[in-house]
């Protein structure tokens, strides 16, 4: 017995803690005999709602050294991680208060997350005993105070690591008074074949998403069905409704005036007059799998696609004879920062008040201001004087009218609301499937890992959204309504009400 406790205490002072600094190299994961390999713990929070997260030593974890934090990248800090070096030691004395803050988070299925070697592993604070009992005030509710790592190893290189409580090493929290807990956890070294290249196949493999390749499947046949529906539903009304219409305004072409038209010839010369709204670009984002990586990217394309914005604000603008183009910059640079700027000073509020991990540095802060001062700002003008300087003309297939037209009153069916209801429909139909495992992924514990799946959906999205739009804008000109420009716009950017 005292040589297995001697054989574990070695083989803890191996593994664990991240006491001291790390001697090998971590980017190339490789070490040798008597290396530290760091163990960092990393979030504590609710397992039915992983955005509510909190430092793991905001709980009363004791420790038998200085809490080290880890130098995180960008997009860590925006993921919410908070990485500090995780000892486990030493006899404490648990107080009331500090039992009833355990008791509290037992009961909502406090999980935690660490991070050994870049290995993310998970487990619960403890358990709530509530079997054969229907009052909870009844319930029993235990610490887990006992932590058994398991590490599969390759040579040099860590390859896996898993981390399970021990059932029979339990404290009873169940009424507040002091508790005397001893925290003990034990490191046992396996050795495998696995290659150091598979070792994340774990966590994909972990993920149900595979194994429902048919529900997907089932989805994208039932997007393509609505896409061929809709592609002999526009044939019809470009080949035949149209192609009848051309040839009634062709006989009439030499006698016909303004009074004797109908339907959309009847207004051909007001749908291109300009539109009193500014209309701004559409930016697109960058969705790795990986650590962090997201928000990084999210935050580097974002302030470098602000050329692209700019450019293509001015240029059309300009084009439609705007003449305050500096105005529209600076709308183009805000309308989007400014109310997501607002909704994250209020977020980031409330975190702070909850103590959450959520919550931003103020250093962290400072550097995402200092990007979009310093890159976002800076091309989002050049962009918008190349975009002026290199405008062309607006063409237009016929002439336009100096004044528009009084629109007829439309049925209720036509109105803005409905036709965007209706339009929005469809596209959410085609997706609706996989916004389920993205939400579930997102908001949940899951692990999204069919991106090829999801490259199809999204194509087939872009293609039922704009046959919708096309056969919404024919029939609101066919109702003689010339204002077209924000109703195309708003019908086919009408899905996220359904998601909501």
């Amino acid at each position: 017995m005292e040589r297995l406790r001697a054989w574990l205490l070695a083989l803890a002072v191996v593994v664990v803690c991240g006491v001291a600094q790390v001697r090998s190299s971590a980017s190339d994961h490789r070490y040798t005999a008597g290396d530290e390999v760091p163990l960092y713990a990393n979030k504590v929070g609710p397992f039915h709602n992983p955005s509510e997260t909190y430092r793991l030593f905001d709980f009363p974890f004791c420790s038998s050294a200085p809490v080290k934090e880890k130098k995180e990248a960008l997009g860590e800090v925006l993921n919410g991680d908070r990485l500090v070096s995780a000892p486990y030691r030493l006899d404490f004395l648990l107080a009331k208060e500090e039992v009833a803050k355990f008791r509290t988070a037992v009961s909502k299925n406090y999980y935690f997350q660490m991070y050994y070697n870049d290995l993310p592993i998970w487990g619960f604070l403890g358990k709530v005993d509530n079997e054969g009992k229907a009052d909870p005030s009844e319930y029993k509710y235990y610490l887990f105070k006992h932590l058994i790592f398991e590490i599969l190893y390759n040579k040099d290189r860590v390859i896996e690591i898993t981390v399970r409580s021990d059932p029979n090493s339990l404290v009873d929290l169940t009424q507040d008074e002091p508790v005397n807990v001893d925290f003990m956890y034990t490191v046992k070294w396996k050795e495998t074949e696995t290659p150091f290249e598979k070792r994340m196949d774990k966590y994909s493999q972990s993920s149900s998403m595979p194994h429902h390749l048919e529900i997907h499947w089932f989805s994208i046949i039932n997007s393509c069905v609505t896409v061929l529906l809709l592609t002999g539903f526009l044939a019809t009304i470009l080949m035949r409704v149209l192609k009848n219409d051309f040839v009634e305004y062709a006989h009439d072409e030499e006698s016909a005036d303004d009074q004797e038209e109908t339907g959309w010839k009847y207004i051909h010369g007001d749908v291109f007059s300009t539109s009193f709204i500014f209309i701004l670009a559409l930016v697109g984002v960058f969705y790795p799998y990986n650590r962090g990586a997201l928000f990084s990217a999210l935050v580097v394309i974002y302030a470098l696609t602000s050329l692209i914005a700019g450019y293509t604000a001015a240029s059309f603008y300009c084009q439609l004879e705007g003449t305050n183009w500096v105005r529209n910059l600076l709308l183009t640079g805000s309308l989007s920062y400014g109310p997501l700027f607002v909704t994250f000073c209020f977020l980031n509020t409330v975190a702070i008040a909850y103590k959450a991990t959520a919550a931003l540095p103020f250093g962290t802060i400072v550097v995402i201001f200092l990007i979009w001062t310093l890159v976002t700002s800076p091309l989002l003008i050049l962009g918008g004087i190349a975009g002026k300087n290199t405008k062309a003309e607006f063409q237009v297939p016929c002439r336009t009218t100096i004044y528009p037209r009084e629109i007829p009153p439309l049925p209720r069916y036509q109105q803005t609301l409905p036709q965007m209801a209706t339009a929005g429909f469809l596209p959410f139909s085609a997706i609706c499937i996989e916004l389920y495992y993205i939400f579930a992924s997102v908001w949940g514990h899951r692990i999204y890992t069919i991106d090829s799946i999801l490259f199809i959906v999204f194509i087939l999205l872009l293609i039922v959204s704009a046959f919708v739009t096309v056969a919404m804008t024919y029939f609101q000109l066919a109702a003689e309504d010339h204002e077209w420009w924000w109703r195309s716009f708003l019908c086919g950017g009408s899905k996220p009400s359904y998601k909501t």
